[in-house]
């Protein structure tokens, strides 16, 4: 406990100079923690540069970056957890999402104490507690906590029989999923909707926002270039004489009459066609029957005005041989689909309209229920989420863990290698793309308001006060006095400690920077924080926070 303090009161690392049992020296500590933090930057670094080249644009980017989310970070994750996870484990990661609370109300307070000190207003204030409060929880943890189970040997939890490297990286992926997604929920609802709201959400900036209204909406009434609005030449034209004078317009003496008397305007309109060109209703092969002529005034064909016979836009054409078969088919069983559907819907109905008034209005809620609960995973789930239930699953029948991880299973030959190996690309790509939003955001930033320029600096020095340096002060005596006295299993798995001592400075998460590109909201202070948060104390704040981890972890045995 004293060298515990001794690292919160004057950074005295004279304690720490001496091995412990559980890990090494300060110096060979010094040592795996650079190793660690430079693996890091060795897989961004092309990222970086190939982005600054102007070959890793940020739609390219943002298509990684989704192909990472939706394919290799949910096989990193299956074949992570499904292997070591038991599920006699399950229940202790509750205190996770107190932990995650705990940690957010601190940052917050910590955030409306350094605004308060650098007499911010409220939309700076609020910027500054968006980057206090939202952490990296993703990619830099993630590395981090797969390099250093490789490096640090003494993160093995001894509750574990014949504990190993994998395991350990497999049991800290899952720990930081869990903080990403809470992070996920609270950063794009209080986040994206209040912190970092656009500047017309504040009413001292209201006035200024008209008048930018004003000035856009009197500058884009002129097209330089017709179609690059998205309308084309013929269809800008079309507008402009709409939108002319009345008498300019050209006015049709009339309906132009047809051959056949049985068409009526009722039939012309069932087949969808423009007022002013309405053709009479198709009958066998041409259109009034006889001939396949356009009809003149007098009744009589037009040799000169003649078409073809013209198929509706909803009739499948009719192909001769097997693709005509085919398409025959298709329409056969769509329309057979309909009715079945229209059938059912119809006893459905009258079922529901025979029962008693009380199991109509249950059957109502429970439906509604139903929708909420679908409409619920549908927003808030993801492919990494699917798969850690998957995974879950998995864990929890011995039988399937068996198949999918026994070495000579079909299932283990097959799938499980292939899911391994597209596993291994996620890591890498998250990195790289790391480096390239880097790129990305630390170049053609400009500043759009004098507000920025002003108090540009203070915002910079105020978000990595309140996102990296307050926070791991205040939260190091807290989680101290959690993995000592708190009796919860996972508390003591050192590789637990260490995650969440990486979460509490962790550098302002990337996702941020979106967000304040979406809403134009500080966008040059945004790229600068991503810099010095990324590139110049990333090492020495994973040292401190790794230092703390293990010499808390230290004082909890």
């Amino acid at each position: 406990m004293s060298s515990f303090r001794s690292n919160n009161a004057g950074l005295d690392m004279s304690p720490l100079m001496a091995p412990h049992d559980s890990h090494p020296s300060f110096g060979g500590l010094i040592m795996l923690v650079f190793e660690a933090v430079m693996e890091v930057v060795c897989v961004s670094l092309p990222g970086y540069v190939i982005a600054r080249l102007g070959h890793f644009n940020p739609e390219s980017q943002k298509f990684v970056a989704n192909l990472n989310m939706w394919l290799f970070t949910p096989c990193l994750i299956f074949s992570k957890l499904a292997a070591q996870l038991k599920p006699d484990k399950l229940a202790d990661l509750a205190v996770i999402p107190v932990i995650f609370l705990v940690q957010t109300l601190v940052s917050y307070v910590v955030s409306i104490g350094v605004s308060k000190a650098f007499r911010l207003s409220k939309r700076p204030a609020n910027f500054v507690t968006a980057m206090g409060v939202f952490g990296n929880s993703n990619s830099l943890p993630i590395s981090l906590v797969i390099s250093l189970s490789q490096t640090l040997k003494g993160l093995h939890w001894d509750k574990i029989p014949g504990d190993n490297d994998d395991e350990v990286g497999a049991r800290g992926i899952l720990y930081l999923l869990i903080f990403q997604q809470l992070g996920q929920l609270v950063r794009w609802s209080w986040g994206y909707q209040v912190l970092l709201a656009p500047k017309e959400r504040y009413e001292e900036y209201q006035d200024e926002t008209a008048e930018e209204g004003r000035f856009h909406e009197n500058t884009s009434r002129e097209v330089l270039i017709p179609g690059l609005d998205g309308y084309s030449a013929a269809e800008q034209e079309l507008g402009d004489a709409d939108n002319s004078d009345e008498s300019d317009a050209y006015e049709p003496a009339g309906r132009t009459p047809v051959a056949t008397s049985s068409t009526s305007l009722a039939d012309s309109e069932d087949e969808g066609t423009p007022s002013r060109m309405r053709f009479p209703k198709k009958h066998g092969n041409g259109l009034d029957g006889n001939t396949d002529h356009f009809p003149t005034p007098d009744g009589g064909p037009d040799d000169i005005m003649s078409f073809p016979r013209m198929r509706d836009s909803d009739e499948p054409e009719t192909l001769e041989g097997i693709k005509g078969y085919t398409v025959r088919a298709k329409r056969a069983v769509r329309q057979a689909k309909e009715s079945t559907m229209r059938s059912c819907a119809r006893m459905l109905d009258r079922t529901y309209q025979s029962l008693p008034r009380p199991v109509q209005i249950s059957l109502t809620a429970l439906r509604k229920a139903c929708s909420k609960t679908y409409q619920f995973l549908y927003e808030f789930m993801n492919p990494p989420l699917w798969a850690m239930l998957v995974a879950v699953l998995v864990a929890s029948v011995p039988r399937l863990q068996w198949l999918f991880f026994t070495e000579g299973t079909f299932i283990n030959n097959s799938v499980t290698r292939a899911v391994s190996q597209s596993a291994g690309v996620a890591v890498p790509l998250i990195l790289v793309v790391l480096g390239a939003n880097l790129a990305n955001n630390t170049k053609g930033n400009e500043r759009k308001d004098s507000e920025e320029a002003q108090i540009g600096t203070r915002l910079l020095i105020a978000s990595l006060i309140s996102r990296m340096l307050l926070p791991t002060l205040i939260m190091a005596p807290i989680l101290a006095v959690f993995a000592k006295y708190v009796p919860v299993s996972i508390l003591d798995d050192p590789i637990f400690i260490i995650v969440c001592f990486l979460l509490t400075g962790a550098p302002s998460a990337l996702q941020l920077a979106q967000i304040c590109q979406i809403n134009e909201v500080y966008e040059g202070v945004m790229s600068k924080v991503l810099f010095q948060s990324y590139v110049i104390w990333i090492l020495p704040s994973t040292l401190i926070l790794v230092m703390l981890g293990l010499e808390v972890l230290e004082w909890a045995r």
